[in-house]
């Protein structure tokens, strides 16, 4: 992890911090998902086909270019493999998909939902339900396994 810049000082919060608002616990645990993925220790609610996972990769490529909320993503690409997060449609979370391959990297849509930034009380969040910010895959460098939405560019911690 730390070779990847996905373990600070900080640890894996705070490889998150710069990328993303607010406390992110569903982005953290994802991080540490894909570490017991490889280890055989991870158990898939749903596990995407080869074609599914290839078909859904693909149409991210554009995706990404545009807003989306977190009924969008359920809609378009149906229920994650692993969610990370909390059941309440109001809350952040991270939905996490994979195939049954270990070597295909899984695939995170990190969603957010809160206030203005030093606004309190933080509620209520900002949207009806949470707006996608990035989605994630790869194994490379951290940082440059994210594809960010306009609403994930703009929130970005140090651009707003």
């Amino acid at each position: 992890m730390k070779a990847r810049g996905a373990f600070t000082p900080t640890g894996v919060k705070g490889a998150f911090s710069a990328l993303v608002p607010g406390d992110y616990e569903g982005g953290v645990a994802s991080v540490y998902a894909e570490f017991a993925r490889l280890r055989g220790w991870l158990n898939a609610d749903r596990v995407l086909t080869t074609d599914e996972y290839e078909s859904m990769h693909q149409e991210l490529r554009t995706w990404v270019a545009q807003d989306h909320m977190l009924s969008e993503v359920l809609e378009t690409f149906g229920p994650p493999s692993v969610l990370f997060g909390g059941t309440n449609p109001l809350y952040g979370k991270t939905l996490g998909y994979l195939t049954e391959q270990v070597k295909e990297p899984m695939l995170f849509f990190h969603l957010w939902n809160g206030t203005g930034p030093n606004t309190e009380p933080a509620w209520p969040p900002i949207y009806s339900e949470p707006v996608l910010l990035a989605v994630r895959r790869g194994t490379g460098p951290f940082r440059d396994t994210f594809a960010f939405t306009p609403e994930g560019k703009k929130r970005r911690p140090g651009t707003g």
